[in-house]
């Protein structure tokens, strides 16, 4: 935001060194906290609404502490020339800076005109480079590849879910190799779960004291526990959830505590507490994969159905959103399958 009001600073400067830069910025971004009512409805993901709804909040109460700073400035003084400072040129200027700065080595946000017309890609074509030290305003995009006349110059933005991209950048990407769902890490939604896939388990509400001692070193048992969890991704299962699983359907100490908690969080690690134990793990993954899917609103089919009516950006975007999220879940869930189907009939019965 305080790169936002800068940039509003100069935009009110018609005498500005940055005026054409600034003249070339989109009047409108599509980023989600202008999207209508109804589309931010449509993106059917309470951890996204979660964040346009707390943006929304914070513009609005900027835009109160803004006015009555502005309200104690002379005439001659005024920072932005006399122009009105409202939450839509507050949510203008903060999304210009989210979906154009980039952070560097020092974290810093920064806006770096000409350099920020490079487009996304997962496979860039080109980089940025700081030269100097980490303050250093000397910035070059160096080529990664023989890049062919009239292509487009592409940089990584970040290994990143669509949640961040949409709310930021306002774009989605189809497919996204790092797209995730949220989970909370609830004793109650695992007993939910494994009953539903059927498994035999302990009350994951309840665990044993070694069992509890295990999750408070995983962080998601006890004071200060972080309790969001993820499926998809690289990981495919998040892995503090997978170890938690793996030792809550586990009844041996001594079998658990022989392995290390990253053997016990990856899913490369073929089944490490035998294949009864990972089979049960795994379906209440299924489970876990199947009430998500339920929390949409709307199926796959009906998603594609609306995308090929040509709908408007905002809806487009919405859209594209949540059925990338529904495709992931299911590719999570066929990849798990595959990997039960792997295991011993015999031995993997819950």
């Amino acid at each position: 935001m305080k790169l936002g009001l800068r940039l509003l600073q100069e935009r009110a400067n018609p005498d500005s060194f940055w005026w054409p830069y600034i003249a070339n910025l989109p009047e409108a971004f599509t980023v989600p906290i202008f999207f209508p009512g109804e589309d931010i409805k449509n993106l059917q993901y309470a951890p996204l609404l979660h964040q346009v709804n707390k943006r929304c909040r914070f513009l609005l109460e900027f835009e109160k502490l803004v006015q009555r700073k502005l309200g104690t400035v002379p005439s001659k003084d005024h920072p932005f020339c006399g122009q009105e400072i409202n939450s839509s040129s507050l949510g203008w200027a903060m999304s210009a800076a989210s979906s154009r700065a980039f952070r560097l080595h020092g974290e810093i946000p920064m806006l770096l005109p000409l350099i920020d017309m490079c487009n996304h890609s997962f496979n860039p074509n080109a980089r940025i480079v700081q030269e100097g030290s980490v303050n250093s305003s000397e910035m070059s995009v160096v080529a990664e590849t023989k890049i062919e006349k009239n292509a487009a110059i592409t940089l990584n933005y970040g290994c990143h879910p669509n949640d961040f991209f949409l709310l930021d950048y306002g774009f989605v990407i189809t497919p996204n190799p790092y797209d995730q769902v949220e989970l909370s890490y609830d004793g109650t939604l695992l007993d939910a779960a494994s009953m539903a896939a059927g498994v035999s388990s302990p009350n994951f509400s309840a665990p044993a004291k070694w069992q509890q001692d295990i999750l408070s070193k995983l962080n998601l048992h006890g004071e200060g526990a972080v309790l969001k969890v993820s499926l998809g991704g690289q990981e495919i299962v998040d892995g503090r959830l997978l170890a938690a699983l793996r030792v809550l359907l586990a009844a041996d100490p001594e079998a658990v505590h022989k392995h290390d908690l990253k053997t016990l969080m990856s899913l490369d690690t073929e089944a490490p507490l035998g294949p009864t134990v990972e089979a049960s793990a795994l379906r209440t993954v299924l489970a876990l994969c199947a009430i998500a899917l339920q929390h949409f609103h709307t199926k796959i089919m009906e998603d594609e159905a609306i995308l090929k009516g040509e709908p408007p950006l905002t809806t487009e975007l919405a859209v594209q959103f949540r059925l990338q999220k529904k495709v992931m879940i299911v590719d999570v869930m066929q990849n798990l399958s595959r990997r039960i189907k792997k295991l011993s009939p015999q031995k993997s019965t819950a």
